[in-house]
C-alpha cells in the first residue's frame, strides 16, 4: 500500500515539474519508490530501542560481561537481519513494482556488486546511528524522546519521504554532512546510477566509520557514569 502511495505521489511531482525532476524520469523515480520500499526493511529506519531499554532496565550489565563489546555484538545480530531482509524484504517490493510500472534498471553488470557494498555500508551506518540514539538513554532515562528524533531523521533527511535531488542545494550539502543520505539515498543513487559510484562508496564508508567511532566514544563515556543498583 505505502508503495503504491510512494509512487503516484512522487510520480505526480515529476508529472507537475514537466517530465523530470532533479534528475528523475517516470521510470527511475517508480524505480526510486519501490527499491526505497525494499531498502527499508534491510537497512532499518523504523525503531529500534533494544539497547535503550536494556539501559533503562539495567540489563545492560550483562552485555558488559561478555567478552565482546555491546557494539560489535549488537552490529553483528544487525548485519545478520539485514541479509535475511535482503532476501524477503528487498526484492519483493521491486517485483511488485515492476508488474505495474515500467522501472529503469541498471545499465551495467559493475552496478550489482558496487549496489551490494553499498547496502552494506548503509545498513552499518544506519546501525551505528540507532546505536548512538539509544545511548542517550544513558543521560536522557526515557527513549521516547531520542527515538522520536530518531523517526524524524530517519524519514526526512535519509531519502525516504522524498529524493534528496528535491530539496534546495544548501539544504542537500548539509544533509550530505550528515548520515542520514547515506543510510537510503547513497545506495538507491547507485542503483539508478546517479552520479559516481566509487565516490558514494567512499562516502558511505567515512561516514559508518565516523558514527561507529563516535558510538563507540560515547558509550565508553557513558559507562562511567553507569550506576546499578546491588553493584
Amino acid at each position: 500500500m505505502f508503495g503504491f502511495l510512494r509512487t503516484y505521489i512522487l510520480l505526480a511531482a515529476v508529472t507537475g515539474a514537466g517530465g523530470t525532476a532533479a534528475g528523475y524520469d517516470p521510470a527511475s523515480i517508480a524505480m526510486y519508490a519501490w527499491a526505497g520500499q525494499g531498502l527499508l526493511g534491510v537497512v532499518e529506519l523504523f525503531s529500534w530501542t533494544e539497547v535503550a531499554d536494556r539501559i533503562r532496565t539495567g540489563e545492560i550489565v550483562s552485555d558488559l560481561q561478555r567478552p565482546v563489546d555491546p557494539l560489535l555484538a549488537y552490529l553483528a545480530v544487525d548485519l545478520g537481519r539485514a541479509g535475511y531482509a535482503l532476501l524477503v524484504r528487498l526484492t519483493v517490493p521491486i517485483a511488485i513494482g515492476a508488474l505495474f510500472f515500467p522501472l529503469r534498471w541498471p545499465t551495467s553488470g559493475w552496478t550489482f556488486p558496487l549496489l551490494a557494498v553499498s547496502v552494506l555500508l548503509a545498513t552499518t551506518a544506519s546501525f551505528g546511528t540507532r546505536y548512538l540514539f539509544n545511548l542517550l538513554t544513558f543521560w536522557w532515562l526515557d527513549p521516547r524522546g531520542p527515538n522520536t528524533l530518531w523517526l524524524f531523521g530517519g524519514t526526512l533527511f535519509s531519502g525516504l519521504a522524498l529524493p534528496i535531488g528535491f530539496f534546495p542545494g544548501w539544504a542537500q550539502t548539509a544533509l550530505w554532512c550528515t548520515p542520514f543520505p547515506w543510510m537510503l539515498q547513497a545506495p538507491l543513487d547507485v542503483l539508478l546510477e546517479r552520479g559516481d559510484p566509487l565516490r558514494l562508496i567512499a562516502g558511505g564508508a567515512a561516514a559508518t566509520t565516523a558514527v561507529l567511532a563516535l558510538g563507540y566514544v560515547v558509550e565508553r563515556v557513558a559507562l562511567r557514569r553507569l550506576v546499578v543498583q546491588g553493584g
